[in-house]
């Protein structure tokens, strides 16, 4: 007779941002699990599987770090409605698993508190506790356990410790389903949250007893880390040694796909004849989607820096120390990963400013993330610098082209405060609120861990540039295509279609900042993204799909006054061309009211500053 075949269950794990908790998931789900978005919202889902010893499947969801279930946030709106069971097509959890950071269960234990009141059954899973034993933290385990009333399992995530035994609690816990949520919970109120605190802060002192060799090393760290002077220093060494990284790291393997499509795009183009259906997969999707994964080593390097810097440690320091400056801009320090991840690309920055509780804080961020100078401004900065900028020393040490390219990202950062200070001034006037962080301890990036991140975020993004770019590119490509030229013309075939139709029209608005109609032209399908523009140049001055950028930069030089491509780079550091990066920001808010402001707002600071270089250059005799 065979035996029954247990149900499955669904456990949700929840604890404090740099609690491990991540690292817990994937020591129990290891590849199977999935990253997707909660229906509704814009905040990240990762869900996975195990299977336990007598055949139960477990489903694990990693719920959003947070410090209490009194929500602010999103990702603390998330974690708070899935612990209650209220999330729209959402199961609600068998089993909660409360993740802790057991060398700080100063600010867990009141969360642990709190989840006790809603009434599921729960598991505490003390993380991190070799480093606790490490520092002769002396944790009364069974009478802790007896005070929450919990089961209580020791756990190393990072080698995989604790997983049989949390795994055979969780199994125990699901086979009694011995509570229920409780229907009548409400939402602590700042007085309950007060008195929680002080429970325990009682609990903490009962049970837990200071270290024997308390961790010196991380104190002094940080008083070299967070000196006002040498931390900003050592900050600004480490984000100069990430942007080298970002251009020579992914130097090579940028170069390999740039070839692969244009392999791929030459071998079309030699095994089908002449016909729109070439042109559709050579220029519209080869070219399309090429465009945008020839970043992807980028993105991919400077994500691998980002996902580094936060599991040792660093990240929230890197916050701390900037919040004073983002402060006197109005901004909060917490905005300075999302601005720091904008430099890749913004819509990884504008996903990120999830980590921000305040509404109007999270706003501004989104709004000036896109002045971030982005990996897809890279083409056209580097074809405009090699058409105008002479390629000689400044003062015997620095390159005039690379001290050009450094001005750019300069004046997109600047631009970036001064749009949040008045922002903020005009609009949300008041000041910005405390900045408040627990600031982690340090460790050493757990290999498995830092690889499996870093192939999620490249997959997100690989992904969303077949969702978002390829169908662009399609309009794209019809645009600049239909209809086709007359019989017998010998312009490019882009001068007859409906883009060069639009160009022409539009031109006479953008002459006051030296634009030409080819140029005209090179924004419209630019919109999809900003390096497209580059391939639009090309194919409008007859250079042709294979030319190299020298021989464009050479034609631009030959076309183009030094004003009008000065002009041109002024436009690019505002000006917001990218469908994408405007439908993350309406995914975001839940709204177009904000992506129509943005845009807006960029235009016109774009069309400003075009107008500005271009006639000042002319008056300077650069015309």
């Amino acid at each position: 007779m065979s035996e029954a075949v247990l149900p499955p269950a669904r456990v949700a794990l929840v604890g404090n941002p740099n609690s491990g908790k991540t690292a817990l998931f994937n020591a129990l789900t290891g590849a199977r699990q999935k990253v997707a978005n909660y229906a509704g919202v814009t905040v990240e889902r990762k869900e996975g599987q195990l299977t336990t010893p007598d055949g139960r499947t477990i489903s694990v969801l990693d719920l959003p770090g947070t410090y209490s279930l009194r929500a602010r946030s999103p990702d603390e709106v998330v974690t708070r409605d899935a612990v209650l069971g209220k999330l729209a097509g959402e199961q609600a959890p068998d089993v909660l698993v409360a993740v802790a950071d057991a060398t700080n269960l100063r600010l867990v234990l009141r969360l642990i508190l709190e989840l006790k009141a809603v009434g599921r059954p729960m598991v505490l899973a003390l993380n991190m506790y070799d480093i606790a034993q490490r520092q002769g933290l002396r944790i009364d385990l069974e009478g802790l356990s007896r005070e929450l009333d919990c089961p209580i399992v020791t756990t190393v995530a990072t080698r995989k410790r604790g997983i049989e035994d949390l795994v055979a609690q969780v199994d125990a816990l699901a086979r009694s389903g011995a509570l229920v949520a409780d229907s009548t919970w409400r939402e602590p109120d700042a007085a309950q949250i007060r008195l929680a605190h002080r429970e325990a802060q009682r609990i903490l002192k009962a049970y837990v007893r200071p270290p024997e060799h308390p961790d010196t090393l991380t104190g002094k760290i940080d008083a070299v880390l967070l000196h006002p002077v040498a931390g900003l220093a050592i900050l600004l060494s480490v984000l100069f040694l990430m942007f080298q990284a970002v251009f020579t790291w992914a130097e090579l393997p940028k170069d390999a796909i740039d070839h692969g499509f244009q392999a791929l795009g030459g071998l079309i183009a030699s095994n089908l004849p002449p016909s729109l259906l070439r042109g559709f997969l050579t220029d519209g999707l080869i070219s399309g989607v090429g465009s945008v994964l020839v970043f992807l080593p980028q993105i991919l390097v400077l994500f691998l820096f980002i996902i580094l810097l936060e599991d040792f440690g660093y990240m929230a320091r890197a916050a701390f120390l900037m919040d004073r400056i983002m402060g006197g801009a109005g901004l909060h320090g917490r905005a300075f990963i999302p601005l720091l991840s904008s430099f890749a690309c913004a819509i990884p920055g504008i996903m990120a400013t999830r980590v921000i509780d305040n509404k109007r804080d999270r706003l501004t961020t989104i709004l000036v993330a896109p002045l971030m100078t982005c990996s897809a401004r890279i083409p056209v900065y580097t074809l405009i610098i090699s058409a105008f900028i002479p390629n000689r020393s400044v003062w015997g040490v620095m390159n005039l082209q690379g001290l050009v390219m450094f001005g750019l990202y300069a004046a997109g950062i600047i631009s970036a405060l001064g749009v949040s200070f008045v922002t903020r001034r005009l609009f949300w006037r008041g000041a910005v609120e405390p900045f408040l962080m627990e600031l982690p301890t340090y460790k050493l990036p757990d290999p498995e861990n830092v690889l499996r991140s870093l192939y999620i975020r490249g997959k997100i993004f690989v992904s969303r540039a077949g969702r978002i770019i390829l169908p662009l590119m399609i309009v794209v490509w019809f645009l600049a295509n239909f209809p086709g030229p007359p019989r017998g013309a010998t312009d490019p075939a882009i001068n007859y279609s409906l883009a060069g139709l639009i160009g022409h029209w539009l031109q006479p608005g953008l002459a006051p900042i030296g634009f030409n109609w080819q140029m005209t032209v090179a924004l419209i399908p630019g919109f999809a993204a900003r390096e497209v523009a580059v391939a639009v140049l090309g194919t409008v001055y007859a250079v042709g799909g294979q030319a190299s950028p020298g021989a464009l930069a050479t034609s631009l030089a030959h076309h183009w006054s030094i004003a009008t491509g000065l002009a041109f780079l002024a436009w690019y550091i505002f000006a917001p061309q990218c469908v994408s990066t405007l439908g993350v920001i309406k995914r975001e808010t839940n709204s177009w009211k904000w992506p129509l402001i943005a845009f807006g707002y960029m235009t016109a600071l774009a069309y400003l500053a075009a107008f500005a270089t271009y006639q000042i250059a002319r008056a300077s005799g650069l015309g």
